[in-house]
């Protein structure tokens, strides 16, 4: 397992940058496992009008992608139904293209408003104002990206996912891009060789391995200052992981003994914990429950690596995913979803990964995906999608599935990627690049 993990790690810091593919880009809906009936969804339309064509272009794409909404394109004939600021909205014309809700974005001084129509009930249901930085500004995405969030909720009652981000490895730099594949740029420096990136909850800052010294660094992203986790200044040091308050980085430690999970306090630097204790197996992979209270993790202790649980500080360790020896093989790279009720994770079926979704509570396992290769996987902050790598287009990328309707979409990114890590929501104007 270590020298498998050593190899993984010098594949992925001298790998080159290929040639990006389109971004957003819909392939047929994975199928495995899940429950879908179409034309359930509500029809939503989004309002042409004068000037804004940016702007609207990105709410379109993230009310799309949220997969709560079934998309009702409109022509620029039917600017003149739009309400530019007097006079009223045209519910009737809305309503033939079937939509029950318009989504409505028209100028406000240095801002806009964005209000949300019911058109059965032919009223405003929700509108707000917002300040938007100017369209060059490294924030103004991310501000439109919120904007789309909150119709999201008012229209659905649950938030979206737009505001967020995603970490990947890929030519041995980590790298950052938006949810909807736009504003892919490198995070570390070129040629510093890094590995298993990972966001803090509130995405002010990023934990990785530096592989030249083995150690888990934490990167402030608005100041870029990089310090060292205590503990990890020795020995090899892999797959770190916050814990949900953001003060604590679980990692994995790998010595003579076999590999271990510790804790570390990177709000002090100090307070180094040992939570496992394998004699000759390997414990890696540490992901929090969103309460803090356990951690998945993957472990060796029985044979092939299997999914395991146990406290935070290191009790009642336990099988967390049951698994068939001859059926599907190791089991990898597990994360708790934002809910706290499922954990995803890779199997191998027929010597392919493959993602699996285990539900805590009935511990029940479902397969999500059956083309290609498909590992690492990562939740959305909406609890809803997934993000994980495949190589069913002929080499590694970023892919987006809803777990809901199956509907699969490839990230653009920089170039073969690994190791995605999803962001919560970014909030705020703070430090998020």
């Amino acid at each position: 397992m270590r020298r498998l993990l050593f190899t993984l790690a010098v594949i992925a810091a001298g790998a080159t940058p290929l040639a990006a593919q389109d971004a957003g880009r819909a392939s047929d809906a994975i199928r495995i496992g899940i429950t879908y009936r179409p034309g359930t969804r509500p029809g939503l339309v989004v309002v042409p009008g004068a000037g804004l064509d940016s702007v609207r272009a990105i709410v379109s794409r993230d009310l799309d992608f949220s997969d709560r909404f079934q998309m009702i394109a409109v022509g620029p004939d039917a600017t003149a139904a739009a309400r530019t600021g007097a006079g009223p909205m045209n519910y009737g014309l809305y309503r033939t293209f079937g939509a029950d809700h318009a989504v409505e974005i028209v100028p406000a001084g240095a801002g806009v408003t964005v209000r949300l129509h019911d058109l059965a009930a032919s009223r405003i249901r929700n509108q707000q104002t917002y300040a938007l930085p100017p369209a060059g500004d490294p924030g103004f995405r991310l501000a439109v990206h919120r904007m789309a969030d909150d119709v999201t909720r008012w229209a659905s009652g649950t938030d979206g996912y737009a505001a967020s981000r995603l970490l990947y490895l890929a030519g041995g730099r980590i790298y950052r891009i938006d949810s909807d594949g736009a504003d892919d740029a490198g995070v570390t420096a070129p040629g510093e060789p890094v590995f298993s990136p990972a966001w803090s909850p509130d995405g002010s800052r990023i934990a990785y391995t530096r592989l030249d010294r083995w150690s888990i660094n934490v990167m402030d992203l608005g100041s870029r200052s990089v310090s060292t986790v205590s503990g990890t200044e020795n020995g090899q040091n892999i797959t770190p992981a916050f814990s949900p308050d953001g003060r604590s980085v679980a990692y994995a430690h790998m010595d003579a003994s076999g590999t271990n999970i510790y804790s570390a306090d990177v709000a002090q630097h100090c307070c180094v914990q040992r939570l496992t204790v394998g004699r000759f197996a390997d414990n890696l992979s540490p992901t929090y429950s969103p309460d803090g209270r356990r951690v998945a993790y993957v472990s060796t202790r029985a044979g092939p690596p299997q999914i395991y649980v146990m406290g935070a500080d290191g009790t009642d360790q336990e099988l967390l995913a049951s698994f068939d020896f001859g059926s599907t093989g190791p089991s990898n790279a597990p994360e708790w979803s934002p809910d706290g009720a499922s954990v995803v994770f890779h199997r191998e079926v027929s010597r392919s990964p493959q993602i699996f979704i285990l539900d805590v509570a009935s511990q029940r396992v479902k397969q999500l995906t059956s083309v290609g290769r498909n590992e690492d996987p990562t939740w959305a902050p909406d609890g809803r999608h997934v993000a994980f790598i495949s190589d069913r287009t002929g080499r590694r990328q970023i892919w987006i599935v809803d777990t809901e309707t199956g509907r699969v979409r490839q990230l653009n990114t920089a170039g073969a990627a690994r190791l995605p890590s999803w962001s919560r929501r970014l909030r705020g104007a703070g430090p998020n690049p």
